[in-house]
């Protein structure tokens, strides 16, 4: 397995610890989980619940920007080690951006999202190469 895909895997298992972290804040804010209807009860969380609830999302809206990218510059034989720190730096990234969102870093926060999208047109960008 390539790096871009070993990141991959993480960042498709950070939604998920997100997830177990809302969940725990969902219980302890409204008393029990709204199985039912839990985007509507996770709608309603305040403070620290409502940014872990946040990031949660972002995160899932960054796996579906990072995947292709990581997957059109594998298909298109870019560069492996540009590709891997691409890929590493995304993956730092995205692993800081919750932690600025649950702290409420809000321009650090802003600051290390602007890397993920970087990276991704970077990855990209090796993949136009390198079919070229």
């Amino acid at each position: 397995m390539t790096t871009p895909f070993r990141c991959l895997s993480i960042l498709l298992l950070l939604p998920y610890v997100l997830a177990g972290l809302g969940s725990y804040y969902r219980i302890r804010q409204f008393g029990v989980q709204d199985n039912q209807h839990p985007r509507a009860r996770a709608a309603g969380l305040e403070g620290l619940g409502a940014r872990v609830w946040a990031a949660q999302q972002n995160g899932w809206e960054a796996v579906a920007v990072f995947a292709p990218a990581a997957i059109v510059a594998h298909v298109a034989w870019a560069d492996p080690g540009a590709s891997a720190r691409a890929a590493l730096v995304v993956t730092g990234a995205r692993l800081l951006y919750p932690a600025c969102y649950i702290a409420d870093l809000t321009i650090l926060r802003s600051l290390i999202f602007a890397v993920g999208p970087g990276c991704c047109v970077r990855l990209f960008v090796l993949a136009a190469r390198a079919a070229a």
